[in-house]
């Protein structure tokens, strides 16, 4: 019975570490993949002549938002 016990805890404790260490790998996944598809989306913005200046501060707004981020850097323009 114990062994059961013991077998069961460790298990849960196994699954808790588990959804810890992957939490922030989500996390990083999305930010990676905010941050190409905005530097996509500056670039093709640019390419049909907008104009947009890419400066450091446009490409983090626009690849931590992504998306979202390329709008505000266009209506900042």
């Amino acid at each position: 019975m114990e062994i059961i016990a013991a077998f069961a805890v460790g298990l849960i404790a196994l699954c808790l570490i588990g959804k810890i260490i992957a939490l922030p790998m989500k996390i990083l996944w999305k930010m990676i993949t905010n941050s190409i598809v905005g530097a996509v989306l500056l670039w093709v913005v640019n390419l049909f002549g907008a104009g947009v200046d890419i400066t450091f501060l446009k490409a983090l707004i626009a690849g931590v938002l992504g998306v979202p981020g390329v709008i505000i850097v266009l209506l900042m323009n």
